[in-house]
């Protein structure tokens, strides 16, 4: 599509992909969980305390909101990417910090191993994931490496009996660093060209466990635990825990973020319906110069821009999930163009529901917070 060879098998008409027993499971979950966002989770003592509540935890755990996509016979709900979509909407609907916890655990943080993994490493991890019980985390980024992943310096070496690696390297920017006790870490190993003999490094995918040892953290700046750098000294990995063949975890890379990043437009979406909510609320109560602010055509184009941006995200991410759900395999552009226009989208949109709301949109009286607590 973005290179102008449309597939309009993939476009027209829009795709619906949802059999009538899927949508009847959406609906079943839909309820429950806008439900709990509404009267159980409570954004602004999240923020107060840098973390999400327990009690939050616990209920999405008991919800199995932590284990949607993978397979109900590993412990999971066994969600389309379309239904996951639908639920990840609501989710940045009411609380993004929430969402990075989530999102961050699956869409990428063990991502590889529903793509990847082995039958025997799917049974050793995903039942522990999809419960909540074990949080896993993404390490790609590092100090000296960020969009060019090629560049990691992170290094996998083999030990001299050859039945484990070491890594050594440290990586930044880890959401759920410190939470997870699993992790999906990329490192450069030694491999010997069979042509040539040349050995070279290229990167693999491994799992780590923080039980191997060696693993240590610290935060960085303020928030949830999202900024958190990953060091790894001497911490032992073994063969079978890698994913892929060696060397081929640049591809494994890939396609983890390619996968996981319509997620990001459909939290997106459901921001900006949030945002747009709150704006219209305020604008159809607040009372300038002798009538509703809402009449006024300055409000009105402002409303009807973040309603169009709320759209269209939402339109990319439900068309990209619907069309892997039907087993296409070239979406990587549109996933990546999803995620880009999606956050720029919902920060425009969040800063002119500020502009409608005024003062009450960053500030807090009485307690009460402005838009997300200010």
């Amino acid at each position: 599509m973005f290179l102008g060879r449309l597939n309009t098998e993939q476009v027209f008409p829009y795709p619906s992909v949802l059999s009538e027993e899927q949508e009847q499971t959406l609906q079943e979950l839909v309820g429950p969980l806008t439900r709990f966002f509404e009267e159980v989770n409570n954004p602004a003592r999240n923020d107060e305390l840098e973390q999400v509540e327990d009690a939050t935890m616990q209920g999405l755990k008991e919800m199995g909101a932590f284990g949607l996509q993978v397979p109900p016979e590993m412990g999971g709900l066994g969600l389309s990417n379309t239904q996951y979509a639908r639920l990840v909407e609501i989710v940045g609907q009411h609380d993004l910090g929430v969402g990075i916890t989530l999102g961050a655990h699956q869409s990428i943080g063990f991502k590889g191993l529903l793509l990847y993994g082995t039958p025997a490493q799917k049974k050793k991890y995903l039942p522990r994931l999809a419960t909540g019980e074990t949080v896993a985390a993404f390490c790609l980024t590092e100090p000296g490496s960020g969009s060019d992943a090629a560049s990691i310096r992170t290094r996998a070496q083999p030990s001299p009996c050859g039945t484990f690696y070491t890594l050594d390297g440290s990586k930044i920017w880890i959401s759920n660093g410190g939470l997870a006790e699993i992790f999906t870490v990329f490192a450069k190993t030694p491999l010997r060209d069979e042509g040539t003999g040349e050995t070279k490094e290229k990167i693999t995918a491994f799992i780590v466990e923080r039980g191997f040892g060696g693993v240590t953290r610290r935060r960085w700046g303020s928030g949830r635990p999202t900024r958190q750098r990953f060091t790894s000294r001497g911490c032992g990995s073994q063969p079978r825990t890698s994913w892929g063949c060696l060397g081929g975890g640049f591809k494994v890379a890939m396609n983890i973020l390619n996968n996981g990043r319509f997620g990001m437009a459909a939290a997106m979406a459901g921001t900006m319906r949030g945002v747009l909510a709150k704006a219209v609320e305020h604008a159809a109560n607040r009372t300038q110069f002798g009538d509703k602010i809402h009449n006024f055509g300055v409000i009105q184009e402002k409303l009807a821009r973040m309603a169009l941006l709320q759209y269209v995200t939402e339109s990319m991410a439900y068309m990209i999930s619907a069309n892997m759900d039907q087993g296409a395999t070239d979406f990587q552009i549109e996933a990546a163009i999803s995620k880009i226009f999606g956050s720029e989208a919902a920060w425009t949109v969040t800063d002119e529901c500020i502009q409608v709301m005024g003062g009450m949109g960053f500030m807090q009286v009485s307690g009460t917070p402005g838009l997300w607590g200010g």
